[in-house]
């Protein structure tokens, strides 16, 4: 390494020279075992870990991390691996979207505050992946995303089994079609080894980003969590970040606008998770890129769904691996059009360059622009008098019959409200009812929980329904399906109109039109919202109480008002 990259590197200020301070920062690492010559000017390099055994999903990250230690030692780099906050979907409550900031907020310090010069993010569950990526957005050093990969496929009775068939199972018990004994036998059937879900859910899809925006290594999405390439392309990201830091290829050269433009594209290909579009917002403004709720509009709205996976369609993640992967996708849309082919990514080379080679193993499982799966995007952005600042949906995973509905409100004050009447036999709903949830934003929940599938009545399964318009503030589960709209912006705790419906009202949803509305006069709204009362203070101390008084609405992100935008890597030293 030349004299002009040593003095480039952040590392240097914390262990090059002969002051006291230097001897004691190279003395204490020392104590580790580091030999002296890792710090004649090689690159420091930090593997960001989110292992945790309460975060199943991340929980076979040592083994990932120790691939990707390898790595960097074999490009002459030294690496230091170090936690942070893991917020795990499954296990976390009252939602793991309530600690996506607090995480970023440790990555960003974290990277800000030690000697490093580059960073690995080891991410999987869904939410580590958007907070990883948005703490070091803000800090903008050279970065490279691994993901953990899918679980294999589920296998129940002979048959594929994956998420959304566990959510017809349950719905099944529900309405007296299945016994606990089925329950029981499945669940073991579905997570067949660590990994995400095998589904499009959120990680999947927040995986598919990473390799989307540039940010992760070709097939980053979709190789299985326990594929040895998986251990393999871990060491190849440890191997590729040293000499990103050589190269200087800071995290800003790649994600630009273009890069978060073909992100959307790519999530309306793939019928990718609406929470995408929360995270997505949430990482460009850390970025200071622009992007706004319209910009899935105006980049997604044309872009055919490629991808027949669960929940839009019938196969797992195994599969799309087996079938090409993302690679297929990527070459196919870049020679369409579809894409900006001439982004860079952290290869050093652009995203068409990239996938130039990939070849479909499974027509069947990855289609073509020319042959698509569904002409439908992958979302939707909806507006109206319910929703003037947004709301969206996932029309792939929609019956079509739903998607152009008027029916009348059944409305759920929160979590509780729902879950105390919603199997009630003398709950005044039919099939052609629109089931609205709110106080689950957030602000109102707080948090922004996984709310917004509302479960069917029974009596509605009973009678064979197996889909109906529901409307909330919440979002839901990548994994889920239905015509569900979802992020209703303003949520009901600030004074939104969603505040307002009443058991009754007519609403209609027209998803060609992008529009949804409460039909009453605007005068009769707006009389109804000056009469309203906010809520009682849900969070009186701690993280929570910061985030619910400073957490932005759903189309702007939900990230803290105070954490948007850049903090850049320079850090005062104290002198001793």
């Amino acid at each position: 390494m030349s004299d002009e990259e040593k003095r480039r590197l952040r590392s240097q200020a914390w262990f090059e020279g002969r002051g006291a301070r230097n001897f004691a920062n190279r003395g204490w690492v020392r104590s580790r075992g580091v030999p002296m010559d890792h710090f004649d000017g090689r690159p420091v390099i930090g593997i960001c870990n989110t292992w945790s055994e309460l975060t199943p999903c991340n929980s076979h990250f040592r083994e990932l991390a120790q691939h990707v230690r390898e790595g960097i030692l074999e490009a002459g780099g030294v690496p230091m691996e170090f936690p942070v906050i893991s917020p795990g979907e499954m296990l976390t409550r009252p939602t793991a979207m309530l600690l996506r900031n607090l995480c970023s907020m440790d990555v960003e310090e974290t990277l800000r505050a030690n000697p490093l010069d580059g960073v690995v993010l080891l991410m999987g569950c869904d939410k580590t992946t958007p907070a990883l990526l948005m703490g070091a957005a803000s800090v903008n050093l050279p970065t490279i995303g691994v993901s953990g990969g899918p679980m294999l496929n589920g296998s129940f009775r002979g048959k594929s089994f994956g998420v959304k068939d566990a959510w017809n199972l349950a719905a099944d018990l529900r309405a007296g079609r299945a016994v606990n004994e089925d329950f029981e036998e499945a669940e073991g059937c579905l997570t067949r080894s660590v990994g995400v879900c095998n589904v499009m859910g959120t990680a999947s899809t927040m995986a598919s980003m990473v390799e989307a925006l540039g940010v992760g290594l070709p097939d980053n999405a979709s190789i299985p969590a326990v594929d040895a390439r998986r251990r393999v392309l871990a060491r190849m990201a440890g191997r590729r970040i040293v000499d990103m830091v050589r190269e200087d290829l800071r995290l800003d050269k790649v994600l630009t606008r273009e890069a978060f433009e073909n992100a959307i594209a790519v999530n309306a290909a793939i019928g990718g998770s609406t929470n995408a579009v929360i995270h997505l917002t949430a990482v460009a403004r850390r970025m200071e890129v622009p992007l706004d709720i319209e910009d899935w509009h105006r980049v997604g709205r044309d872009v055919p769904t490629l991808l027949n996976l669960q929940p839009s369609g019938r196969y797992l993640m195994q599969d799309f691996h087996e079938a090409g992967g993302l690679p297929v996708i990527l070459r196919d849309m870049c020679e369409s059009g579809l894409l900006h082919g001439d982004a860079l990514t952290v290869t050093g080379r652009t995203l068409a360059e990239n996938n130039a080679g990939a070849v479909c193993w499974n027509p069947d499982v990855i289609h073509s622009v020319a042959k698509p799966f569904m002409v439908t995007s992958g979302v939707a952005i909806l507006r109206g008098n319910l929703c003037p600042n947004g709301a969206v949906i996932k029309p792939s995973a929609a019956e079509p019959r739903l998607l152009k509905h008027r029916g009348r409100a059944v409305v759920f004050e929160n979590q509780d409200d729902l879950g105390r009447r919603v199997d009630d036999p003398d709950l005044d709903i039919d099939a052609d009812s629109v089931m609205v949830l709110r106080n689950c934003g957030p602000k109102g929940f707080p948090g922004m929980p996984e709310l917004g599938m509302l479960p069917i009545p029974a009596k509605l399964l009973k009678q064979g329904v197996t889909d109906m318009v529901r409307i909330s503030d919440a979002r839901m589960s990548g994994t889920s399906f239905g015509a569900v709209v979802l992020h209703v912006s303003p949520e009901a705790a600030v004074g939104g109109a969603l505040a307002v419906v009443r058991d009754g009202d007519l609403i209609e949803l027209d998803v060609e039109a992008r529009r949804l509305e409460l039909l009453v006069s605007e005068q009769e709204l707006q009389q109804r919202l000056a009469a309203w009362k906010p809520p009682a203070a849900v969070a009186t101390r701690g993280y929570v109480r910061l985030y619910v008084d400073t957490v932005n609405q759903a189309h702007d992100g939900c990230d803290l008002q105070f954490l948007v935008g850049r903090s850049g890597s320079d850090v005062p030293a104290a002198q001793h």
